[in-house]
């Protein structure tokens, strides 16, 4: 991870503060995990989608650290928040007012990031609003604090959506230049996430909110495709993919010509056959849609999915693997000996993206840092 965020640093600039995301259980990483890394690597910002996973992050971070929720949070919670430091994004005139509320019943000041809408219509205060929210901000100054100005792209990672992207950015810097003529100024501005980030310097203000890149993950082939026509003999992939993950094998058995694996008719043997049982399934994050499709590495060698993932299991061809037996390591995501097995191969065969894959990983799953 220490090398993933250098290379970012490097990209956004010196003068450009990286938040990461951690969201959805760290990308499915365990933010019991990524956490320490992430705040040994120079991380100080950390960004989730809720008051509950903002609770999970303040649990493990080192003390100096700074947590924005960028999604849900309820009023019954915003004491909570307030009272811990947590900073939250504001979107209505509401949620503005209510801040500055319960601060000042608690003597504190509520740290705000004011999101404005620019195009994605998603969360976002309208235009029209910015005058009041501001002066709210002016007046109620003593108990809120104006940490940020920001607002979200609305698929930055493929080029397709760039005609969009390029109005929200006018938009936004619209909104920045009206809030400029004002008293009141944020102390950050925020638009930018990992694709905008490493393909769209424009976007990068004050603050970048970098997701999957943080991970090793490129965005989007998009966004990996820029960079290398960019690259001028830079390293092909200076992005160190994090998270391997790993089982081993439940059981291996004959199959005879003619016979069904699994449930139903997916799968009949051509031949007399050698199979693996592998512990695990869609209900552990497996894509049941990799089903006669994707591969696992034994032994450093790929063996096929045959028939349907189950739930909790699925089987693999080793007729070709000699000596495998219970208990031998398998790689689901990951490097063995020679041989790799990447996210893409997931993502190509269901249709998924690489966030969308990771962040289902389920939280029952052991996760374990390897030095």
């Amino acid at each position: 991870m220490s090398a993933n965020v250098r290379f970012l640093k490097r990209v956004i600039g010196s003068q450009c503060r990286l938040a990461m995301v951690v969201k959805a259980n760290a990308y499915g990483h365990g933010i019991e995990q990524v956490l320490p890394m992430a705040c040994k690597a120079g991380v100080d910002t950390f960004a989730v989608a809720s008051c509950h996973e903002a609770a999970e992050v303040a649990e493990v971070r080192d003390p100096d650290t700074r947590i924005i929720i960028m999604g849900i949070l309820y009023d019954d919670d915003l004491a909570w928040a307030v009272e811990s430091g947590i900073e939250f994004y504001c979107f209505d005139l509401d949620r503005l007012e209510k801040a500055a509320e319960v601060a000042a019943g608690l003597g504190k000041q509520a740290i705000v990031h004011l999101e404005v809408e620019s195009g994605g219509n998603r969360t976002g205060l309208a235009a029209a609003d910015l005058p009041d929210a501001l002066k709210i901000l002016r007046t109620r100054a003593r108990h809120l604090r104006f940490a940020g100005l920001c607002s979200h792209l609305a698929g930055a990672e493929t080029f397709a959506n760039h005609f969009r992207i390029r109005k929200q950015l006018d938009r936004f810097e619209a909104a920045r230049k009206r809030v400029w003529k004002g008293k009141t100024r944020p102390e950050a501005v925020h638009l930018a996430s990992s694709a905008a980030a490493l393909g769209m310097p424009a976007a990068a203000y004050d603050l970048v909110r970098i997701g999957t890149a943080a991970y090793g993950i490129w965005p989007s082939p998009d966004v990996h495709n820029l960079y290398l026509a960019n690259s001028s003999g830079r390293k092909h992939n200076p992005l160190e993919r994090v998270l391997s993950w790993k089982t081993d094998v439940m059981q291996v058995k004959d199959v005879a010509q003619g016979e069904f694996v699994g449930y139903g008719t997916a799968f009949e043997a051509s031949r007399d056959m050698r199979i693996a049982v592998i512990p695990l399934g869609y209900a552990n994050g497996y894509p049941r849609g990799m089903s006669n499709r994707g591969h696992v590495l034994i032994h450093g060698r790929k063996a096929p999915v045959i028939g349907s993932v189950n739930m909790n299991m699925f089987m693999v061809d080793v007729s070709n693997i000699p000596r495998t037996g219970v208990g031998d390591e398998v790689v689901l995501i990951g490097r063995q000996k020679k041989n790799v097995i990447s996210l893409r191969s997931f993502t190509e065969f269901t249709s998924a993206l690489n966030n969308e894959f990771v962040s289902r990983l389920p939280t029952a799953i052991p996760r374990r840092i390897v030095r």
